[in-house]
């Protein structure tokens, strides 16, 4: 069942420099993280806990880590409007685990299509 009231984050980043400081601070305000492969991986390493996406959708990560968060699970649960009844019903009704901070940044495009 789900959760109105728990806040959560969604953690998914290519470079991390300065991601562990902003995890430890989103754990000190009682925000729970979800996060993708490399950077879940990263910050358990520093004692960090996370959720996998992996673990939230019941889908793996495809085409070596570049498909993981293209999920209704996601999505839904990044763009539902917690006021609004008919979201709320949807959240329910699909079990949608909401998500109220993102923190992305992407791999280097054009460094990766020249590899």
């Amino acid at each position: 069942m789900s959760n109105l009231t728990e806040r959560s984050a969604l953690i998914s980043v290519f470079n991390k420099d300065g991601i562990e400081k902003i995890a430890r601070k989103l754990v000190d305000l009682k925000i729970k993280i979800i996060s993708t492969g490399g950077t879940e991986k990263y910050l358990n390493s520093r004692g960090i806990k996370t959720e996998k996406v992996e673990n939230l959708t019941n889908y793996p990560s495809i085409f070596g880590g570049r498909v993981k968060t293209l999920h209704p699970k996601i999505h839904g649960g990044i763009l539902a409007k917690r006021n609004d009844e008919e979201h709320k019903k949807d959240i329910e009704a699909n079990d949608l685990e909401l998500i109220d901070l993102v923190v992305v940044n992407l791999y280097p495009f054009k460094k990766t299509i020249e590899m």
